[in-house]
């Protein structure tokens, strides 16, 4: 489980693809401070597991299956991009976002982007509908690892925006329009919706009076 709140943008080291998916090798300092084997650390806002790593070299690496490398955006990357990296919470944390699990929903593409005179940068992002179908104006989202507050829904996107502080310490402040962000909607909105299925699907009853 992790909030959102990202600790420290590494860097590809490499990659090496293969036929069950692909290596990832990460170039890190913060996240490896109490990392082992077996720990989970988010990539750009998914959930990989620690396979290997040098904390005094500083790199780990992580696997990803064929079906990860396909729905989210780590199979866009090259050696030398950046990646938002993030710990995953502990019971003791201040929840500085929301929740979030590293499950990502599927990818959106960056359709617009409009600097604001405040410094703060506007974004659209174009969605699936499964995504948007959880979206709501003030409501949470998770962009590439990312909580953000959502400013405006439309039919087929919504608007963020990101202040100069997650610009420069994430990957959105240089990601151009037409860059792919992989997307998890807020979980909490997804266990209300399926919760509330079996009333939508049951008929209404009209009870008359005597």
């Amino acid at each position: 489980m992790f909030t959102g709140i990202v600790e420290e943008l590494g860097s590809i080291r490499t990659i090496e693809r293969h036929a069950g998916g692909a290596r990832l090798v990460i170039d890190a300092r913060v996240v490896l401070a109490d990392a082992e084997i077996g720990a989970s650390i988010a990539v750009n806002g998914v959930c990989l597991t620690v396979v290997d790593l040098d904390g005094d070299a500083g790199w780990w690496a992580a696997d990803a299956v064929i079906e990860t490398m396909q729905r989210t955006n780590l199979g866009d990357l090259a050696p030398g991009d950046p990646v938002n990296l993030e710990r995953p919470v502990r019971l003791a944390d201040r929840l500085g976002g929301h929740i979030v699990q590293g499950h990502v929903d599927g990818t959106g593409t960056i359709v617009g982007k409009d600097t604001n005179a405040d410094g703060s940068v506007t974004l659209r992002i174009f969605a699936p509908g499964e995504v948007l179908r959880f979206a709501i104006e003030k409501g949470s989202i998770t962009v590439d690892g990312i909580s953000l507050t959502v400013v405006e829904v439309s039919d087929d996107s919504f608007t963020i925006a990101v202040i100069p502080h997650t610009q420069h310490a994430t990957t959105l402040g240089p990601k151009p329009v037409g860059a792919r962000v992989n997307l998890e909607s807020d979980v909490i909105a997804k266990y209300v919706d399926r919760l509330v299925q079996p009333v939508r699907s049951t008929p209404s009853v009209t009870h008359g009076r005597n």
